[in-house]
């Protein structure tokens, strides 16, 4: 049950005064909580932080008042000008002055009676806002306040700025935030007091005072010690709920899978290459948690085309040695025919019986499949989450292998383990993820990499060219095309905008037809399955030879002929997409070629981008690269993908304090596993505050 201390944060903003449906719809737009799937309550306003601030302590006079500025003038009013009766298009002018000179503060449709009342003739007001300038006359259009000089409490000298969207005022937001403020109780201090002390963190609620009422512009920026505060507390509620998960997964106690090695040696002679240095690494690694009596739960990182799957298939092949069964979990069901098509051969050489289960197989066959898994005749399954179905039941599920895990989150991760008598769990990503990241969104396994490409991979060269050189780049393909190679060319779009002048995949299309004829094919996203299937076979059997496609390419297609890729508008890709698509070349035994074209003049990050990837095919030197850049945020497409966007916390500016939080975590939860402590108690508090109540409900089923 959630602390009764919480509930005034967990109320709907439609209790809040000013806030009605039609205000809360556009609230939760810009609440930095993923709440798609509820309403937004007052808890969600209080992190909700303003991105800068106007400083209104800038009081230079009116004559030395930059045009565009925001200023606060101490003014005597002169006299009022009302537009002429009838003429509602003049606008309402009072005419004030300081010392240095006159200001003429204008007002369109204004209320006569109340400007008459605010700014009476005579007397010394304070207004704040922006200053124009027109033909050297100050004026300031609708100030944002205008308060008697007597009574300038109610002007904020520093007032934060927050995110908005179209239809909510900045005035109705702040309002809204500070009374879900004034609703945050007294609640007991959850943080070590060391890693206070040392970090110099305020208590949370003065954390949260200090951010959206600002003495000072500093502290809004988030280095900041109130922002570092929130920002931990979003780690270490993140941190607990992870190692929560990964006590729950371990207490369901595996076993040691053994084998008598016979399977993993008719499999590594049947391999037609040997094993990578890092790849024989991650086997090991692999093997000795298979071994030990707890749960396997870790993550298998590698650059595309580094031998994740042949990875994979050997510790099934363990599983399975194990007396076991294994099962092979991809997120969409063209990757999952694809990885079953790579190891059903192997699997047969070995003398096991390996089935696809997705979605689409039906009927009978499914019957067959059912059966041949509760009977144990199928020793390997490869499929789509419809592998974790209520209706499929393994006879002995001893190793589970999901791959690219960010698609799957920490609740699935659990419903796997619900399948079996807790099988190990092996996760496979393509994805390079940064250290911090992987701390951040799979906090609670150990990682294996994969650092090298398997023998034979030719490297990749990657060239930069300027969009004016396109007549040029198109001959040099029809050469390389006549050649017998095989190319693609990536396009940002599906059809051109009115908004973004770039090329599409269909003009470009349009335009290419006529120098490659019948060799040219188009593939994107709008397409049906059926279209993108018939145009990637006619590619893949070379019916085609030049495919203009947008990024539907890139990811799990595989043509190892296709020696280069052109990117059209390179600048408008991040760094981690740019990998991925650079790695559907150079998969086959022939020197490969990644084409960045870019239109001038070039920003600053889209150039060190671009230099990036000229300089190295290090997935993992890129994804740091790119979180620099970038920022947590964007990096997987992680808003939609279910790996932990933040709320408060930056992964760019805060990724000292996930370590600490991660040690602080294991460290409180070794010493207080079911959180009974007082201090265990108020972190209960801090998982409902962040949305962690996953993790009080493992407390509770444990």
């Amino acid at each position: 049950m959630r602390p009764n201390i919480l509930d005034p944060l967990f109320v709907s903003i439609t209790s809040l005064a000013g806030v009605g449906p039609k205000v809360a719809e556009l609230i939760k737009k810009i609440v930095p909580a993923d709440i798609s799937d509820r309403e937004a309550r007052a808890g969600d306003l209080i992190f909700t932080l303003p991105h800068s601030v106007i400083d209104r302590r800038n009081r230079p006079g009116i004559a030395l008042a930059p045009s565009g500025a925001i200023v606060t003038l101490e003014v005597r009013i002169d006299r009022h000008q009302p537009p002429p009766r009838g003429n509602k298009s003049v606008p309402y002018r009072v005419y004030a002055f300081d010392d240095t000179g006159e200001i003429a503060l204008t007002f369109f449709h204004a209320n006569t009676g109340w400007l008459e009342k605010a700014m009476p003739v005579g007397e010394d007001v304070v207004v704040s806002g922006r200053m124009e300038w027109f033909n050297g006359r100050p004026s300031m259009v609708h100030p944002d306040h205008i308060a008697r000089v007597g009574d300038t409490e109610s002007l904020p000298l520093v007032e934060p700025v927050y995110p908005l969207t179209a239809g909510l005022s900045g005035k109705v937001l702040r309002r809204a935030i500070g009374q879900a403020l004034e609703r945050v109780p007294a609640l007991p201090e959850w943080l070590n007091p060391d890693v206070m002390r040392r970090q110099s963190f305020p208590a949370f609620g003065e954390a949260l005072g200090r951010i959206h009422n600002p003495a000072d512009p500093i502290d809004v920026l988030p280095d900041s010690a109130a922002w570092r505060r929130l920002a931990y507390d979003e780690f270490l509620a993140g941190q607990i709920s992870l190692a929560l998960v990964r006590a729950t997964v371990r207490r369901l106690s595996g076993r040691p899978l053994a084998g008598d090695g016979r399977l993993i040696a008719a499999l590594r002679n049947a391999l037609p290459y040997k094993l990578t240095q890092s790849q024989t690494q991650a086997l090991a690694e692999i093997d000795a948690d298979l071994q030990k009596p707890e749960r396997m739960l870790r993550l298998l990182q590698g650059d595309v085309g580094s031998g994740k799957t042949v990875v994979a298939l050997l510790a099934m092949a363990r599983a399975v040695e194990a007396g076991g069964q294994a099962a092979l979990m991809a997120p969409t069901e063209i990757l999952a025919r694809q990885h079953f098509a790579t190891i059903a051969p192997l699997v047969e050489k070995m003398g096991l019986r390996v089935a696809v289960l997705t979605g689409r197989e039906k009927g009978r066959e499914r019957v067959e499949i059912l059966a041949g898994l509760e009977s144990g005749a199928i020793n390997i399954v490869v499929g789509t989450h419809a592998l974790f179905q209520e209706t499929v039941q393994f006879r002995d599920l001893a190793l589970v292998v999901v791959d690219e895990q960010h698609r799957f989150g920490v609740h699935q991760r659990l419903a796997i383990t619900a399948k079996g008598d807790a099988p190990d769990m092996l996760v496979m990503t393509a994805t390079p993820i940064p250290r911090t990241l992987v701390l951040s969104a799979f906090g609670d396994m150990d990682v294996s990499r994969l650092t090298e490409k398997p023998a034979g991979r030719q490297p990749i060269r990657t060239v930069t060219l300027p969009l004016e050189r396109l007549d040029e780049l198109v001959g040099r393909m029809r050469d390389a095309v006549a050649d017998g190679q095989k190319v693609y060319w990536i396009c940002p779009l599906v059809e051109e905008s009115e908004e973004i002048k770039l090329m599409s995949a269909e003009d470009r299309f349009a335009s290419l037809k006529p120098v490659f004829g019948d060799a040219a094919g188009l593939v994107h996203g709008r397409m049906k399955g059926a279209e993108k299937d018939e145009a990637m076979r006619a590619f893949k059997e070379g019916e085609t030879r030049i495919l203009i496609a947008t990024t539907v390419i890139e990811v799990g297609v595989d043509v190892p002929d296709a020696t280069i890729i052109v990117i059209e508008h390179a600048e408008r890709f991040g760094l981690a997409q740019l990998h991925q698509l650079r790695g559907r070349v150079g998969r086959g035994a022939k020197a490969s070629t990644c084409v960045l074209l870019y239109k001038d003049p070039l920003g600053e990050t889209a150039k060190r981008r671009l230099s990036v990837m000229r300089e190295t095919e290090d997935g993992f030197r890129i994804s740091e690269e790119d979180l620099k850049l970038r920022g947590e945020g964007e990096l997987l497409g992680t808003r939609q993908s279910g790996t932990p966007g933040f709320q408060v916390a930056r992964i760019e500016t805060h990724a000292d304090l996930l370590e600490i939080a991660r040690d602080d975590a294991r460290l409180l939860l070794t010493r207080d596993p079911d959180l009974k402590s007082a201090r265990g108690q108020a972190i209960r508090m801090l998982l409902y505050l962040f949305g962690r109540d996953e993790a009080v409900r493992l407390l509770r089923a444990g």
